[in-house]
């Protein structure tokens, strides 16, 4: 069983414009105060991101947000949550959030949400880290990235074990059960018998 102090989210920069996502980040937001989880984040005052940290903050919640210097003088940052770190670069924004969080949500986002999936995904695949990441499928949103998953298992480029370490599910507290129950994966699934 997986202790989730920390749970790393992944969203959108925009809320998009389906208000059943707004809704469920909402939802998030407060199931983690609730639940003594510590939000980390974008650390932006925009989007779906923001509208998490401000669910967990008006429950009382602890929200640490990581962002990149070049972002912080923009003026997207949120200047009011528990903690905030500036690193040098979006790749040590990525390892401070891995390194800081029991495991990662993905809720509908835009190409950076992709990107922080796949890559976070990647790195359990490669053995770089063992904690669960959870897919929150709001609407059906993620279908079709999982029917491409679907097809890449099919075409041989995904193995049926990679594929299933990651966590799907549209209600917040399942994928939260989902995510204790994952069981670390132990060596980098990548490697098939000709290549060990």
């Amino acid at each position: 069983m997986n202790d989730l102090k920390t749970i790393c989210v992944f969203s959108g920069s925009s809320e998009g414009n389906d208000t059943s996502i707004i809704d469920k980040a909402e939802q998030l937001g407060k199931t983690f105060a609730i639940n003594n989880i510590t939000l980390v984040y974008g650390a932006a005052k925009i989007g779906i991101m923001s509208i998490i940290a401000k669910a967990v903050l008006s429950e009382k919640g602890k929200v640490i947000g990581i962002i990149p210097e070049f972002l912080k003088k923009k003026e997207l940052v949120h200047l009011g949550l528990s903690k905030l770190i500036t690193t040098q670069n979006m790749h040590e924004r990525k390892l401070k959030m891995q390194e800081l969080s029991d495991g990662f949500i993905a809720l509908p986002g835009g190409l950076g949400t992709l990107e922080e999936l796949f890559e976070i995904f990647t790195w359990l695949q490669l053995g770089l880290h063992s904690k669960p990441i959870g897919l929150l499928n709001v609407n059906r949103f993620y279908d079709n990235l999982l029917k491409l998953l679907e097809n890449m298992v099919r075409k041989g480029f995904l193995s049926l074990e990679n594929y299933e370490l990651l966590l799907v599910d549209d209600n917040i507290n399942s994928l939260l059960q989902k995510m204790k129950n994952f069981k670390d994966p132990k060596k980098p699934k990548w490697l098939n018998t000709e290549r060990t």
